[in-house]
């Protein structure tokens, strides 16, 4: 198996994967054009799981060109195991990692919220949100994600990451553990703190708000 490939698991969907695979294939004949569509169909991703992970827009930017600097270099090691979706996850992930302990001992040690406007992908299932029918509505759900991801940022980096690949990137299980090269059971575990920790950070807002 190659550098951080995953079991074939739903994420990304069966014609996505194909597609991939076929990019793949272009990108190893030397096509340059194939790459960059390649990097054109995952870069909303990849910027927007770094957002989150993170909580700055242009350190996520940055994580984002390092990620796909890498998959350009190792993707001889991709053999096919996997969605290339999901490769591209794991890589996500560790280049996250890997710069928030950069942080921590050179820069900072506490992310800052991310405006709520740099990321979409995703952004109201943890504040679950509803489609907005007035600028009233409008506002509220941007208040929503902006305490959410507030809240988020406050917990350890294993949680909000645990918590972002299922709630928002929406992977099973099983494609987070092997995402973060650790035991299923260790997943649900992790899953469950995180939800309980989140909904801990956030319930004095939640009762204001309503929210059951």
């Amino acid at each position: 198996m190659g550098v951080g490939e995953i079991p074939l698991e739903r994420a990304g969907g069966a014609a996505t994967a194909a597609a991939d695979l076929v990019l793949v294939d272009r990108c190893r004949r030397g096509d340059p054009q194939a790459f960059a569509r390649l990097v054109a169909l995952h870069e909303g991703m990849v910027f927007n799981l770094a957002a989150r992970l993170l909580g700055e827009a242009e350190e996520a930017r940055d994580v984002a060109q390092n990620v796909f600097l890498h998959v350009y270099r190792k993707l001889g090691q991709f053999q096919g195991r996997s969605t290339l979706r999901t490769w591209i996850y794991r890589i996500t992930v560790n280049q996250c990692h890997n710069r928030r302990r950069w942080w921590k001992s050179r820069r900072r040690d506490k992310e800052e919220p991310l405006d709520e406007v740099e990321v979409s992908h995703g952004a109201g299932r943890l504040a679950d949100e509803r489609p907005s029918s007035s600028p009233f509505d409008a506002a509220r759900q941007r208040e929503r994600a902006r305490r959410v991801q507030a809240a988020l940022l406050e917990l350890s980096f294993d949680h909000r990451a645990v918590l972002v690949l299922r709630e928002i990137e929406g992977l099973s299980c099983e494609a987070i553990a092997e995402t973060l090269g650790v035991a299923g059971g260790t997943v649900k575990s992790r899953l469950s703190r995180a939800r309980e920790a989140l909904r801990r950070k956030l319930a004095d807002w939640i009762r204001e708000d309503g929210i059951e």
